[in-house]
């Protein structure tokens, strides 16, 4: 039998990859030594590799200046990141240093924002487009900032949005276009937004009437992302319909916001036409202005797990391997899909799936299970249904498993130092940089959950 190198290399004729390779019969992710990382850190784990988010921040940045170029694009390209893909300090500091600017969708968001601009990560020139469907503590911290003359556009939600803004000064906001979703949804028409047809109603009797507030952007995004589908042609073709019929009436409108939607590398065969995608979408907005007569728009985009997935991992240890009946092995992790990486429970998301150790070793099929007691714990692979290929575990050696690119989401669904199905702990979580010379730093963020916060929590403490 082929050994699981030969596997991996038969299956992806292009292996190795960009980011992984393997040396004396170890994984290297990015270059990090993981075997050495895990021997010292333990299972499970979290690590997240910084240097990954610089590098997707300038590649977004560079095909979108590219397409501008090469189609002599006439306005200006803005990055914004999507906080809620993940929250941490680590990660908005090495956003900001890109000089990447801020799109939030929640009241924590601006007390997030106003410990930057404490600590001096920002200023009140850094835009800030606040999206959702606002809470009342949402809107009064984002009157403050409005008040004190922050960079901060509210993107109005729905009709009566626009009145929760009590501020003297002037200020500028956008409006949410709801798109219509794919025919497998169970409803026609986003939550999010205000329809179509009443976009320009809006703009006319709340916004430009009003004696401080001027419409500065058309915000557009849609679920699914940005692919090369009928679908999103076609809702992205309405949606600049829209902006060049609103320009019409309203000359302070002067930008469209594309959202999010730039897939991550969720397999080792992945294959996404970035550079192409991103002419074809200016393309579109400029053909479609040219039919209109408008100038072509200042364009915002907000990538969020774009920017993130790629820097994260997440690893594990099989606790022991069981023969259920004549066809089913099953390796049990020390950790769990449902609480670790929930995205796999809960829209069947695949990542990128490797053995880290034991790359000499013989493979065979093997169904992967989580420690929690609900069935639904387990592991479901995009090619092969249920089963994975790994390594055959030799006596007495520990087979390590990496999920990788599992960046966004994943603490923030599954719960950082809260409770979890079955009460299994969360897991350590380590950040990694790189100085100029190469140097890796390793920095321990949090510790592995223990039992007396988890009883506190529970109130027996």
């Amino acid at each position: 039998m082929s050994s699981y190198f030969d596997f991996i290399q038969q299956r992806f004729n292009d292996f190795p990859k960009e980011e992984f390779k393997v040396e004396n019969n170890a994984l290297l992710f990015n270059e990090l030594p993981l075997l050495d990382i895990l021997k010292e850190h333990g299972t499970p784990l979290r690590l997240t590799y910084l240097p990954s988010i610089e590098k997707k921040i300038q590649e977004a940045t560079n095909w979108f200046h590219q397409a501008f170029e090469q189609l002599n694009y006439q306005g200006n390209y803005t990055y914004c990141y999507c906080t809620k893909s993940s929250h941490f300090e680590f990660i908005l500091n090495t956003v900001l240093k890109q000089s990447a600017q801020i799109e939030t969708s929640s009241a924590f968001d601006i007390d997030i924002i106003k410990h930057l601009y404490t600590q001096e990560k920002i200023d009140k020139n850094t835009l800030i487009v606040a999206n959702g469907f606002k809470r009342q503590a949402y809107t009064d911290k984002l009157n403050d900032l409005l008040e004190n003359s922050f960079n901060c556009i509210p993107v109005l939600d729905n009709w009566n949005e626009l009145d929760c803004y009590q501020v003297e000064n002037e200020f500028q906001v956008g409006i949410r276009v709801a798109t219509d979703e794919e025919p497998q949804y169970n409803f026609w028409t986003s939550r999010l937004g205000v329809r179509y047809s009443k976009v320009v109603e809006l703009y006319e009797e709340k916004i430009k009437p009003h004696p401080h507030a001027s419409l500065k952007l058309l915000h557009f995004f849609i679920n699914t992302g940005i692919k090369d589908s009928g679908y999103y042609w076609n809702e992205l073709n309405k949606f600049v319909t829209k902006y060049c019929e609103l320009k019409k009436v309203c000359p302070t409108l002067d930008t469209i916001d594309i959202g999010g939607g730039l897939p991550f590398k969720n397999k080792l065969n992945f294959d996404f036409d970035y550079q192409g995608i991103i002419i074809e979408i200016i393309n579109t907005i400029q053909k479609k202005c040219e039919e209109y007569n408008v100038p072509e728009p200042h364009i915002i985009t907000e990538f969020g797990s774009f920017t993130v997935s790629e820097s994260g991992a997440t690893f594990f240890s099989v606790l022991d391997s069981k023969n259920q009946n004549d066809k089913e092995k099953w390796y049990m992790i020390d950790g769990s899909f449902i609480n670790h990486l929930p995205d796999t429970w809960a829209i069947e998301q695949n990542f990128i799936m490797l053995a880290i150790n034991n790359w000499n070793e013989n493979y065979q099929r093997a169904l992967l299970g989580g420690l929690t007691c609900d069935s639904m714990d387990y592991y479901q692979s995009e090619n092969n249904n249920l089963q994975t290929f790994l390594p055959q575990i030799p006596q007495d050696s520990t087979q390590y498993l990496g999920f990788f690119h599992t960046g966004a989401y994943q603490e923030v669904l599954g719960g950082l130092g809260g409770l979890q199905h079955c009460l299994i702990p969360t897991p350590k979580h380590i950040v990694i940089d790189k100085k100029t010379n190469g140097e890796l730093i390793v920095k321990e963020f949090c510790q592995e959950q223990k039992a007396e916060r988890v009883l506190e929590i529970l109130g027996y403490s």
